[in-house]
């Protein structure tokens, strides 16, 4: 029995020290402790390979801290009863602090990890590690309203006033893992099968070890299948490399930075991103960056002028990062933020042109299309994916306007891949087919037209800034041609907001307005759209210095849409250019019109883009 001696002698040595340390994580000593006894069950199960390791201890800590966190989230940071007053203020300061920190302050203080291995643990660079533990210690000091050299004496504390509380026997525990061993055997050939398709991921019944078992009270739970063998983490192994991201830009040479855990600056390494983290809380996070190069010309002279001339437009970079969350359901709400910030986009004189759906891609994914036009015009892609507890994003900024979203799809995909078989990881990725989806809601009035909606205007001095929304009482949309009123009989909640560029000079005489209201049924609506169709081609019909053009026409029984170039005489030397359009879906109504204005002007096909836009949105407008 010398295998089970060495077992027991590792249980009785560790299982304090591990406690205090997803205690001073979580704050919740009873998941702290199941997670310590479900680690140690899980060991046995492995002993074969866990007894030949040089540092065991080293081996089981992640797997106690990943099991506490899992569990502890369930639970918001927990408030234990009966604890001295000393604990319970040394973990009010501990809540204080992020994961990181917290997690820097524990193997700090609480093990003999050298820096470098600890920084190791964390998944950040020994210099990382050290802020975050000059910051946490800074943070918990101030929070427990006492000294930095007093924070290890505090921790320590909180380690003793834990240490020595009772345990199941090993035996227990011992017999918790072989149950597990054989479950695995009995799963055979079909668990064996996941294991390889999963690249070394066992997927398996296993036993899980709560808070019940045998004479101290504790009682095994039901045998269940557990998804990961190991605590999730990050390494630098589950980001691209520079040949992947070849198919952004061809012809590029393309180099790839050291990555890091994202804790330097302000964290906003992706377009449209507001915060260091789209998830609450990650474990980790890692990015890396990638830049491109012409590569040399080949041939002669004019090749060369050619790649010369080609230089701007092939300009390329890329970022990649991953997220990962305590859990699925974190990393599903981190999704969703990420996607809020790519969709309502805050960057100045940025354009959302698209959205694509990626299906089979990870658990789900999108690609965002956007247009930068300040400065030169440029496509952005920024391609977001969930699987399992990871949230995986890549952005490229391609040169020109290059609006198709295959290369940045495929990229994606194999950022997934690099993921896939690791703890942590959900479905991986098959060959992405983007598919169009409707832009997700965003904005002041989300079924009105947003600032990232609006397109560039040549001329024009800053971004798009969108005024307050305001009841229609005036459609300042409207042309002397059509005369369209949101206050006529059998509409209701007219709103209409404009949109300027106020930094330029005579702001107030050019941008764009959307007006729109709710009629009493689709057939109101319908006679609605009708009405101002007819008094434009009235208005052109009458002449008297007016030139009206019919762009876009679409015409059916839920939707309506007509977009009009009118050019107005002011007076016998001058004339006025207006774009209009009046659109319908189902009861709801809308009038975009745009006002130009002297060396400020937008392209038709833009406003056309922006009026098929503004019809996208409509379904979604709520009115009062």
């Amino acid at each position: 029995m010398t295998h089970a001696n060495d077992f027991d002698d590792l249980y009785r040595d560790v299982r304090d020290r591990l406690l205090a340390e997803a205690y001073a994580l979580t704050g919740d000593l009873h998941v702290s402790r199941t997670a310590v006894r479900d680690a140690l069950a899980v060991a046995w199960h492995h002993w074969h390979k866990v007894q030949h390791l040089p540092d065991q201890e080293a081996w089981l800590r992640p797997l106690v801290w990943s099991r506490a966190r899992h569990r502890h989230s369930a639970r918001p940071w927990h408030k234990e009863k009966g604890v001295p007053t000393e604990v319970v203020s040394t973990l009010d300061a501990l809540a204080t602090l992020d994961l990181p920190q917290r997690k820097a302050l524990v193997l700090t203080h609480l093990t003999p990890l050298s820096q470098p291995d600890a920084a190791r643990e964390i998944g950040v660079p020994p210099s990382v590690a050290a802020q975050l533990v000059a910051e946490g210690t800074r943070r918990f000091a101030e929070a427990r309203e006492s000294s930095p050299d007093e924070v290890g004496d505090h921790l320590r504390g909180l380690a003793a006033a834990v240490a020595g509380g009772r345990w199941p026997r090993s035996t227990i525990l011992r017999r918790a893992g072989t149950a597990r061993r054989r479950t695995y055997t009995a799963l055979g050939v079909a668990a064996t099968v996941v294991a390889v398709v999963t690249s070394g991921m066992v997927v398996a019944q296993g036993d899980s070890v709560d808070a019940t078992l045998g004479q101290q009270g504790f009682e095994r739970r039901a045998t269940q299948v557990e998804a990961e063998e190991t605590a999730p983490t990050l390494s630098d192994e589950v980001l691209l490399s520079a040949p992947q991201v070849r198919r952004l830009g061809r012809g590029l040479e393309w180099t790839e930075s050291t990555a890091h855990g994202n804790q330097e600056g302000d964290g906003l390494v992706l377009p449209c991103q507001q915060d260091r983290y789209a998830g609450p809380a990650p474990l980790a996070a890692l990015v890396r960056d990638f830049s491109a190069s012409d590569r040399p010309a080949r041939g002669g002279g004019k090749n060369k002028k050619k790649a010369k001339n080609n230089k701007a437009e092939e300009s390329a970079s890329a970022v990649q990062s991953v997220e990962l969350a305590a859990s699925p359901e974190e990393a599903a709400e981190a999704f969703g933020t990420a996607q809020a910030w790519v969709a309502g986009c805050a960057m100045p004189r940025t354009q959302l042109l698209a959205v694509h759906d990626l299906p089979g891609v990870g658990d789900e994914a999108r690609v965002f299309t956007l247009r930068r036009w300040a400065g030169p015009t440029r496509t952005v892609h920024v391609a977001l994916a969930r699987t399992g507890q990871l949230l995986v994003a890549t952005a490229a900024n391609v040169g020109g306007l290059r609006p198709a979203p295959g290369p940045a799809a495929s990229v994606l995909a194999a950022a997934v891949n690099a993921t896939c078989g690791t703890p942590g990881a959900g479905e991986c990725a098959s060959p992405p087919k983007p598919r169009v989806t409707a832009v997700p809601s965003t904005g002041v009035v989300p079924g009105l037209l947003s600032e990232v909606d609006l397109p560039p205007v040549a001329g024009a001095v800053g971004p798009w800034v969108g005024t307050s929304p305001e009841p229609a009482d005036v459609n300042v949309a409207a042309t002397r041609c059509d005369r369209t009123s949101f206050q006529g009989k059998g509409l209701q909640g007219g709103v209409t907001r404009t949109y300027l560029f106020p930094r330029g000079k005579r702001a107030d005489e050019f941008g764009v307005t959307e007006s729109a209201a709710r009629s009493r049924n689709p057939k109101v609506g319908r006679a609605f759209v009708a009405q101002v169709r007819n008094r434009v081609a009235q208005c052109a019909q009458e002449g008297f210095g007016t030139e009206v053009e019919r762009l876009v026409h679409r015409e059916s029984k839920k939707v309506d849409l007509t977009v009009w170039r009118l050019e107005l005489a002011i007076s016998d030397q001058a004339s006025v250019e207006f774009l209009m359009a009046i659109m319908r879906h189902g009861k709801t109504v809308a009038q975009v019109g745009f006002t130009p204005a002297r060396g400020r002007t937008m392209a038709r096909d833009d406003f056309t883009w922006l009026s098929r836009r503004a019809l996208e949105r409509l379904p979604r407008l709520t009115l009062e």
